[in-house]
């Protein structure tokens, strides 16, 4: 069963750029109308200029500041526009040792990769299952299958999404939303400029188009799962994890990340 997208109003956070970019092409030819939402008004700008066909509104937002959810929810009350679906593509990560890192770094890692995640699906939720068609992505990482040195607190920031979208999906199976956790893995955007090249760990980059794609055919599916990462080697890699002990998953991360 393919989705029909045509009069659908998806928000998508991270929206400037990588995923949340190719998320809003992709939407946009499938009919959907747009809010999107980043920090960088130009890019957003720029983005919303090239998908002529649909309804685009451009709201720039610093999600890590407090009261920043309850404005994007004023302003589109103000306007007087609804969604039908929300993607939670926002989001960085840091990579070092963690007595290394900067606190104020840390806070605002989490208050975007765990807080605002939490706090946009429970503002918007009740429109997204209102709606009948509703549609609710959250970007896990492969970093939230297991223990992460180095990037010990994006990969349990990321395990918290896995975990509390799987549970989304259960509580939401009857009402008609179509709940996913997806998880990228290493792929080519801008993620990596602040994290730096050596959180790639030398694995193979997908390209943005990829998971779109892998994303979009999984909530395709008559009945999707709670949860997808992205490319074979990366479903094989969830499935050994799930079979090694937690001392043994966390010394190999160690190896692949030089810890």
């Amino acid at each position: 069963m393919t989705i029909d997208y045509m009069g659908a109003r998806i928000l998508i956070t991270g929206a400037s750029a990588g995923i949340g970019a190719q998320f809003a092409g992709e939407l946009a030819r499938r009919g959907a109308d747009l809010v999107l939402v980043a920090r960088r008004t130009e890019r957003l700008e720029a983005l919303a200029a090239e998908l002529n066909d649909v309804d685009v509104t451009v709201l720039p937002c610093d999600l890590t500041e407090p009261g920043a959810v309850a404005g994007l929810a004023a302003e589109l009350r103000r306007r007087g526009l609804k969604l039908t679906g929300l993607i939670n593509n926002a989001g960085f990560g840091t990579f070092g040792p963690f007595a290394a890192e900067d606190v104020e770094t840390l806070r605002t890692e989490i208050a975007l990769d765990v807080s605002a995640v939490v706090e946009l699906t429970r503002t918007f939720l009740d429109e997204l299952v209102a709606s009948g068609r509703g549609v609710l992505v959250n970007v896990a990482s492969m970093a939230a299958y297991q223990p992460v040195p180095r990037m010990a607190v994006y990969g349990a920031a990321k395990a918290f999404v896995l975990n509390f979208t799987e549970a989304l999906w259960q509580e939401h199976r009857r009402t008609g939303l179509r709940v996913l956790a997806l998880s990228p893995g290493a792929t080519s955007t801008e993620f990596f400029d602040v994290a730096g090249p050596e959180a790639a760990a030398g694995a193979r980059m997908h390209t943005p188009e990829l998971v779109v794609r892998t994303a979009l055919r999984t909530l395709d599916r008559r009945n999707p799962p709670p949860s997808i990462a992205v490319g074979r080697a990366n479903r094989m890699m969830v499935a050994v994890s799930r079979l090694a002990s937690r001392r043994q998953a966390v010394r190999a991360m160690g190896v692949m990340t030089g810890r």
